[in-house]
């Protein structure tokens, strides 16, 4: 006897909500600091292994800067920024989170890509183009403590599940990597930022940020960095928003008026942490 299609189209909703129930509660995370719920179903051994290959074919296709006085003062301050990271989670009992990083910071020379990302695994680009933002160490710590904010929230396992679930049926990132990889590949590098030497970005949500700024101004914080500092920079780059072609970085972290007024309720949280360097 045939099913009627009301029933039909019934049981397939249903079936549908319990796949995606379960996909939630096999793959819940907790973010720190906010302790928000987040989706991760990509494994974390699938999600290293592509973000190491893709940051090295990242580097091979870019210029790398030769301004050892500039490299070494990025690395100095994402270093900090990595130590601290470690510190924190390892304080609050999720030092597992990131037991697989490999701190890497490299330089790109672009003057016109004002950008910074971090991917899984501890990879960070820095491009030359951001600079004259950050202004200082203070600044590059906003921007680093920034992403590896996102890194350690897991933001982008988060977008590239929503991503996976929304345009591959929930497909695991092995059989998307076999089926489309390609298209896989390409996914991984717009979710991270990294897309944005290829022109498309997928913006990160206003929650996202949120909790990338608010767990970068601990990180600055802990780091030896004046947490206070994020306001300057980010009216700096406020100032782009208004422009034709905004940079990069405000293309995938958006930053309205609103943002700050963030910030300012943030730093009190933040400044606990700040001890101010001895002369």
């Amino acid at each position: 006897m045939a099913i009627p299609k009301p029933h039909r189209t019934l049981f397939r909703t249903r079936y549908l909500f319990l796949i995606l129930l379960l996909f939630y509660i096999i793959g819940c995370a907790e973010v720190p600091i906010t302790h928000r719920q987040s989706l991760h179903l990509v494994p974390e051994s699938d999600l290293l292994t592509m973000s190491f290959q893709q940051y090295n074919e990242v580097l091979k296709k870019s210029k790398l800067s030769t301004d050892q006085q500039t490299v070494q003062m990025i690395r100095n301050v994402g270093f900090k920024i990595a130590k601290a990271a470690e510190s924190f989670l390892a304080e609050a009992g999720q030092s597992a989170n990131i037991k697989n990083y490999k701190w890497e910071f490299n330089v790109i020379e672009d003057d016109k890509m004002v950008n910074a990302w971090v991917m899984p695994g501890g990879k960070a680009a820095v491009y030359t183009g951001i600079l004259p933002y950050t202004q200082n160490e203070t600044g590059l710590a906003v921007v680093l403590g920034h992403e590896v904010g996102h890194a350690l929230a897991d933001h982008g396992n988060e977008r590239m599940s929503d991503a996976l679930l929304a345009q591959m049926g929930g497909m695991a990132l092995a059989a998307a990597l076999s089926s489309s990889p390609q298209q896989t590949r390409q996914l991984f590098m717009t979710v991270y930022g990294a897309g944005a030497t290829v022109g498309f970005l997928l913006p990160y949500s206003r929650l996202h940020e949120s909790e990338a700024d608010r767990i970068g101004l601990i990180l600055m914080a802990r780091a030896g960095y004046d947490p206070r500092e994020a306001i300057p920079f980010w009216e700096r780059m406020n100032k782009q928003e208004g422009k034709s072609r905004p940079p990069a970085f405000l293309s995938t972290h958006p930053a309205p008026e609103t943002r700050i007024a963030d910030i300012k309720k943030y730093i009190p949280e933040a400044i606990q942490y700040y001890k101010i360097p001895s002369k």
